[in-house]
This record gives C-alpha cells, structure tokens and sequence, in this order.
C-alpha cells in the first residue's frame, strides 16, 4: 500500500486549520439556540445521505463542527461509485459537497472505517452528535438453490465494477462466453445495469465508466439482456425517467408480451393512484406497440419478463457455471392486509438460458458493533432519526446517536430523498440540542475533532483528508483528457492512496 502523510504530520497541520470557532457576536448569540462550546459533531458516510446532513447542520447550527469519515479514500458515495457512468447530470451535486467540505468548521477523514479503525463507542465518547450515514454496501440474497455458482452477481457488484469502486475492481465478470444476460429486478438499478449491458460502447467511451468495464463491455458478446420481474407492468418499480432511457436505446429491439400488458380491476385502481405507475405503464404499452412485427435486424434485444420469481439456478455443461434460471408462472392476489397486490406462485415452471445472472433484489445495510440494528428491515430502529435501543415498544433512545439515509429508511428513493431524509434527522438533532441534551458537566465536554486525530494517531490510521481527495480528483482529471473523458478513475486502494499523498 503507498505510503499517506503520517498521522502526526497531519494533525497538526489540521489543528493549525481548523481553529475552535470565534465566539458568537451578540445577535448571533441571540440567534443560537442554545449558546454553548462548539457543538462537535461526526458524520459517518460521505454519500449524499451524510453530505446533506453535513450542510444542514452546519448552517442550522453556528457552532456545529462537522466531521465525515468514511471508510473509502474518496468521498461522496453512491455519487461516484453507483450513479451510473451516463448519467452525468445527476454527479453534479458533487459542486455543492465540495463547498460543504471546503466550509472551515468541516473536514473530511477518509480511508477510516468504523468498527476497525475507530469504534461507535470510541465515537460516542468523543463527540456530542454521532450520525450513522454509511448507507447499504452489502446485499438481499433470494435464498434458492445454485445461488454461489460462478457467473452469479449481485447488481451493487456489476455497479461498483464498472464505476470503478475499489472493493470490486477484480470482479471481472464474464462477458465473452455467453449471449444471454438475465437481470432479476426491474428498479431502476435493474435498469442501469441491462443498459449499460447494451448500450452502444462509442457512447460509454464518452463517460467515467472505469476502463477496464469499457475494456469489457468492448469485447461483450451479450445481445440478450431479460428485465424479470414478479409482478405485472404496473407495479414494476422503475421510474418513468429510467424507463424512458433504456427504451430509447439505439439499436436495441424492445420485446414485451402484449398479454402482459392486460389489467384488472386491481391494476386500474393502482394506476389511477399513481402518476408514476401512469407513466410507467404507457411507456411500456407503447413500446411494445411500436416494435410489434418489427424486425430486429440484428440489434441487440431487451425482453421484458413479467410475472415470474426465479426457484433456482440451473448449471450449465461445466457443472459450475450458471446456465439457466428457473422461473416460476405467478399471479398477483391482494395481501389481504394493505390492500398490496403480491406475486404467488401457480406451479407452473420455465427455464430462461443465460450465462450470466444480476441480482437487483435490493441492497442491504450491515450493522456494527454496539448499534442496534433490525437485521429483518436491515435498517436502525429510529424515531425521526433518533436511534432507538430496540425495536420494541419498551425501546428507550440512545442519547446523541442518530441515522440518516439508506440506513434510516432502507435502500429506497433517488439522491435527493436524502435531502429530506436529512432535514428530518437535523431538526431532531437541534431540538435535542435545544433541550440542552448536549450540555453535560463542564469536565466531561467531548472533545471532538482534537479526540478523533488522538484516536488515529495512536492506532496509526493514515487518513486521507479532503486536500488528498482534490489530489486524486486532479490525477484522474488530467488521466481522463487524454481520452477525451470527464476523468479516468483510480480503481486500486494503493492507486488511490499513492495519489492521495
């Protein structure tokens, strides 16, 4: 691993920056509720979930001093790692996290990693806030037979792969032996992995698509890709935005079985409900009307798969290799509680050849140790943010622990949902700070910053601060104009470090 700036360097280089905030002038003294010390505060997550925390609580509250670590050399999370490399627009948001990182009462430790580097507890004691915004880097498993064979991965692999994350740059999934892809899921990473499986690669070249994936994608022999989902059109979980795109793929020919297509009284009501269930569902019908007896001519092929749960996975000649997923027929009936059409099973099996599967079941959170966590929601229990000891009814709050994000809430929603998300989990925090939760004796205040560099330095945790994120960013800018691309990205942890320093 490269050599990063030792630690007690860099401390006191960051002392020296970062100063305990002027005291209040009177009308802001008048404006702060309550007027105290410095109100430390440490952010774990760097994503979008974490970075709006960060900003609300740094304009909500003029004494806060904002920390974020993250376990990662590079901020900014699923903006850079699960954003898809075509969809530029939505990384912008990184201008407004860099002017968050750029606020003096703010800093950024990367490479630190909770529950290895520096504990909950360790954190808890040090600041007064803790927020846990560390998001779902692991994922649901669907629990059938042949699940582990080769040629089997999960979306948030594919995704990472072809972003360039780090953790999956060896993931090397195979592209060349086979024509088939089957994507189980039909959400909208459902639908940015079965488009980048077919979208034409001249236009991939353009983007911050990692080079390798590019490399890949290049010599991919795939020109099926089947979106299987359990449900009918109408309850498929994309967004009309999403869908649109990929039905406007060039050079691909769009199947959809009309009979699929057909709705019941149920179906009705759910469209009526919904705008996006709307959209959705015309985009389909007329996608499906206008590739009706066309020939495809050799293009590529979407097939949209409706009604169908996969049982198992079948090998292939090998005896290691997946080579077919077994689907089961289902029917929608109404859960009997909520009023939600399910998916069951009729009895009636199929097999759908491919050699390569996604699994876009949903990501899922991982817990650490001394958080309680709802191992069946894969979230936090929490009130509005407040982390709860348990999800019983007896729960009692964990004082200045809170959540945010995919964490809070479960993996659901796009970037600016956590907006919201944090806006909620901010108030609860300023209106605990304004109970004066925060206030304990005057020889136990929290020392916050200065406490967090004493843990690292004595455990010898080279972090990377945001000077070294900015270092990393230049390189693979630079890298990336030689190729006409908007950067070329650090794919390596030791990359990422030796450049960082």
């Amino acid at each position: 691993m490269g050599r990063v700036r030792p630690l007690h360097h860099a401390a006191r280089r960051l002392l020296l920056l970062f100063p305990r905030p002027r005291a209040f002038s009177s009308s802001a003294a008048a404006a702060a509720t309550p007027s105290r010390e410095p109100l430390h505060v440490c952010v774990v997550g760097s994503g979008p979930a974490g970075f709006y925390t960060a900003d609300k609580m740094l304009k909500g509250h003029e004494g806060a001093q904002v920390d974020i670590i993250d376990r990662l050399p590079t901020p900014f999370g699923l903006v850079r790692s699960g954003v898809a490399p075509d969809h530029p627009e939505t990384k912008i948001v990184v201008n407004q996290f860099s002017r968050v990182a750029a606020n003096d009462r703010c800093q950024f430790y990367g490479n630190v990693t909770l529950g290895r580097d520096v504990s909950l507890s360790e954190l808890r004691k040090t600041y007064d806030v803790v927020v846990l915004a560390y998001g779902a880097e692991s994922d649901r498993s669907l629990g059938i037979p042949g699940e582990d064979m080769r040629g089997i991965h999960s979306a948030r692999e594919f995704v990472w792969w072809y972003n360039g994350h780090p953790d999956m740059c060896n993931l090397a999934p195979d592209l060349q032996s086979t024509d088939s892809a089957v994507v189980l899921g039909q959400g909208n990473v459902a639908l940015d992995v079965a488009r980048i499986l077919l979208r034409c690669t001249s236009e991939l070249a353009a983007t911050d698509i990692a080079d390798y994936a590019l490399d890949a994608l290049r010599g991919s022999t795939i020109r099926k890709v089947y979106l299987v989902g359990r449900r009918g059109p109408v309850q498929a979980a994309c967004t009309a935005k999403e869908l649109r795109e990929i039905l406007g793929l060039k050079n691909v020919h769009v199947f959809i079985k009309e009979a699929d297509l057909v709705t019941l009284p149920a179906d009705e009501e759910e469209i009526r409900n919904s705008r996006i269930k709307r959209r959705v569902y015309e985009l389909l019908s007329k996608a499906a009307i206008a590739h009706k007896g066309k020939n495809n001519n050799g293009q590529k092929e979407l097939h949209f798969v409706f009604f169908r749960r996969p049982t198992r996975f079948l090998p292939s000649e090998d005896g290691v290799t997946v080579g077919a997923v077994q689907l089961e027929k289902t029917c929608l009936k109404d859960d009997g509680v909520a009023g939600k059409q399910v998916a069951v099973g009729t009895g009636e099996f199929e097999d759908l050849k491919c050699g390569l599967v996604l699994k876009s079941i949903g990501y899922k959170s991982l817990p650490v140790e001394g958080l309680p966590f709802d191992k069946y929601r894969g979230i936090v229990p929490n009130l509005k943010g407040r982390v709860l000891s348990s999800e019983s009814e007896n729960a009692t709050v964990e004082p200045g622990l809170y959540v945010v994000g995919w964490l809070k809430r479960g993996p659901t929603g796009i970037v600016a949902t956590n907006l919201h998300c944090a806006e909620e989990t901010v108030a609860i925090i300023l209106e605990d700070d304004k109970k004066g939760l925060f206030m304990g004796p005057s020889d136990s205040k929290k020392q916050g910053r200065r406490g967090l560099l004493e843990i690292l330095e004595q455990k010898n945790i080279r972090f990377v601060p945001f000077d070294g994120w900015e270092k990393i960013d230049s390189k693979e800018k630079v890298a990336g104009e030689l190729k006409n691309k908007p950067r070329e990205k650090l794919t390596t942890w030791n990359e990422l470090l030796m450049a960082a320093n």
